[in-house]
């Protein structure tokens, strides 16, 4: 079954046919077609929302658990028992601060690496922008971000704490982590639907990316043991720049981390643009190898 489009119309008495060929090669974006599905887009990341907490007791509650007993967990384990700095905060709103932008990136990941293995039906059947699939899921997932944000909300108003003038780089950083998540979406779900190994390491490679990522303890430890030279490159992982960035927008502990996010904004567009082309690339065998 071919995949990518190149529309030949056919016309004859009777009918009207268009074939769909597969171009070889690199192809780019066609932004143009993309706009043209966009009501398929729009019913797919509603269906997602909705198949989500369907017949769930809790509904939307479940975007909060996850969050707020990692919080708990780790803020017995790394603030009471190891004792990690927490840039001069409670620890508990420290570490939930982080893992908002966390948990979005590792759900968005984990699904959109799944997705076109769990549509492989809508594959072989009918034809789509393939890359509406694992970008699916990226908007999806904001909907967890935005309710268990507001418990953000209600954490610094608890703990007593204004965000500061660097609040107005929310916009930056929200499209940093979601930039970071579509352009590792689209190289895992290419790579998934072919070796499906990728799929069962997904919950081994999202715990090490989180405890990479400045979650549990500050980047300044970085600069502390291993100097600001390696402080910039590990901004080379973007969503360490998202999450400082996070506290010092909302927690004022550091200033804001133009460096790291800088690296990072420069690390995710290659992840974007490399994942959008190697993903155009394989999408004709989707269908061979769902």
């Amino acid at each position: 079954m071919l995949n990518t489009a190149t529309k030949t119309p056919i016309q004859s008495k009777s009918h009207h046919q268009t074939v769909i060929e597969a171009k070889p090669g690199w192809q780019v974006i066609d932004w143009a077609e993309l706009r043209q599905y966009r009501d398929l887009f729009y019913f797919l990341v509603l269906r997602d929302i909705k198949v989500l907490y369907k017949q769930t007791v809790l509904g939307f509650a479940w975007a909060i658990i996850r969050p707020v007993f990692s919080m708990i967990v780790f803020s017995v384990v790394f603030g009471r028992l190891a004792q990690i700095p927490s840039d001069g905060v409670p620890y508990p709103i420290f570490s939930y601060t982080a893992l908002v932008p966390w948990t979005y990136f590792s759900a968005a990941m984990s699904s959109s690496t799944s997705s076109l293995v769990s549509n492989a039906q809508m594959l072989s059947k009918i034809y789509f922008p393939r890359l509406i699939i694992p970008l699916t899921p990226v908007l999806a997932k904001l909907v967890d971000f935005a309710i268990a944000f507001l418990i953000l909300i209600l954490m610094m108003v608890w703990f007593g704490i204004a965000p500061t003038l660097n609040v107005l780089a929310l916009p930056l950083l929200v499209l940093l982590m979601v930039t970071t998540a579509a352009g590792v979406g689209m190289w895992l779900s290419a790579l998934a639907i072919q070796y499906r190994d990728v799929n069962f390491a997904m919950q081994f490679v999202s715990q090490l990316l989180m405890y990479a990522a400045p979650v549990v303890w500050p980047a300044s430890l970085i600069i502390d043991n291993f100097g600001y030279a390696a402080y910039l490159a590990y901004g080379l992982y973007p969503m360490a720049g998202v999450i400082e960035g996070f506290r010092a927008a909302l927690l004022g502990t550091v200033p804001m981390p133009w460096d790291l996010i800088g690296m990072g904004a420069l690390s995710a567009t290659v992840l974007l643009v490399s994942g959008a082309f190697y993903f155009r690339r394989m999408e004709r065998f989707f269908a061979d190898v769902a």
